[in-house]
């Protein structure tokens, strides 16, 4: 223990997307600051890992995310200003759906709300234009968002690392966090090799907030991911010619994905979808695929973007924590001054994570964010 009594002023508790985020943010303000993480930076336990996470503007999850949305972008271009590294990828992006569908509607309403600059495409002019994307029946709607594009998270997360460590953070992983407590006007965070003693802890832990701060209204969700290869071999399914896209196809399912990038394959999902998505563990340690994870995936390729190898190159499993309402959690639980929790990314939060770091640092040194997030209060009514 420090001269003062305390280890830190501050732990952040979880080092992904949002926390290293957190820990740089706070870092960069002078807060005497440690991370902690059970796990190496970049690992592929949680949500943030599989070299892209989609970027873009147009909030259709809700229109308040925005803000946020733009937030994030501008700290991404500021990241790699310092890291010298690159992060974002700016490809353009695609919401495909019919006129009233959700994706096509939340879209558009986001754009006017927020004046984002969009196109709007009919289906001969996506056929016309991105031709990969297959039997888009005539009156379905693109809309291409230009300043869309894929963030890498495990090289964010390293960078927003090496950034914190450089501002004076200490950063130990390999330690699992068991309990997070109040105590002594602090909070008290056990480890299985000692208690470290702080003012405040931000908890970020994605799929284990459930379990480390029992109570708030989380599910963990085990998430398949596949990659596919063109057929041929071939450069036609490059990010440039296949950007970022979210696309609604027949009973209301959502296909996503990106082209490829950065020596990764084909990226693709189905939101929801699948029988690899059901409530998990996290500290289940089978992370086995089976072809339930990408069967039903590979059925619609071959109609929706046929030119893929039937079978994945490659399946990975990744999970992240849903709210009833979609939206984050994010804040003191019981107005309790010493902790903020941050999680329930529902899959929709990569885009958001440096933005929300900066959030978690306005909580933490400031008592309130510079953000309008009131709908992801953590005491809300769900």
């Amino acid at each position: 223990m420090t001269v003062s009594g305390w280890d830190a002023e501050v732990a952040v508790i979880g080092l992904g997307a949002w926390g290293s985020a957190a820990l740089w943010q706070l870092a960069m303000r002078g807060v005497d600051v440690i991370g902690v993480d059970q796990f190496p930076p970049g690992h592929t336990w949680g949500a943030s890992h599989g070299g892209s996470r989609m970027f873009r503007i147009t909030c259709l999850e809700h229109p308040g995310l925005v803000p946020l949305a733009r937030r994030s972008g501008e700290l991404w271009r500021e990241l790699e200003k310092a890291s010298g590294e690159e992060l974002f990828v700016r490809s353009g992006g695609l919401l495909i759906g019919p006129p009233d569908g959700p994706i096509t509607q939340g879209t558009l309403r986001a754009a006017e709300t927020h004046r984002i600059e969009v196109e709007v495409l009919t289906a001969a002019e996506l056929a016309d234009r991105y031709p990969l994307h297959a039997a888009v029946p005539p009156g379905h709607i693109g809309i291409r968002e230009p300043g869309a594009g894929i963030v890498r998270p495990e090289a964010t997360i390293r960078a927003a690392l090496e950034q914190a460590r450089a501002a004076g953070a200490r950063v130990l992983t390999g330690s699992r966090v068991t309990g997070v407590s109040a105590a002594g006007g602090g909070v008290e965070v056990a480890t299985p090799t000692g208690t470290l003693h702080v003012r405040r802890a931000v908890v970020a832990v994605g799929a284990w907030l459930p379990t480390l701060v029992p109570g708030l209204p989380l599910e963990a969700v085990r998430m398949p991911i596949c990659w596919f290869r063109p057929g041929d071999g071939g450069k036609g399914f490059e990010l440039d010619r296949f950007p970022v896209f979210m696309r609604e196809i027949d009973g209301g399912r959502v296909l996503w994905g990106n082209g490829r990038e950065n020596g990764y394959d084909v990226k693709l999902g189905l939101e929801y979808g699948g029988g690899g998505f059901r409530p998990m563990d996290p500290q289940d340690t089978d992370r086995s695929v089976g072809a339930e994870d990408w069967s039903e995936l590979a059925r619609l390729l071959a109609v929706c973007v046929p030119g893929l190898d039937p079978v994945p190159a490659r399946v990975a499993v990744g999970m992240f924590c849903r709210t009833p309402d979609g939206q984050f959690v994010i804040g003191s639980p019981g107005g309790d001054p010493g902790l903020i929790v941050a999680g329930g990314c529902n899959a929709h939060g990569g885009k958001h994570a440096l933005g929300i770091g900066e959030a978690l640092a306005d909580l933490v040194t400031e008592g309130e964010t510079r953000m309008p997030l009131d709908f992801t209060d953590v005491d809300r009514r769900f």
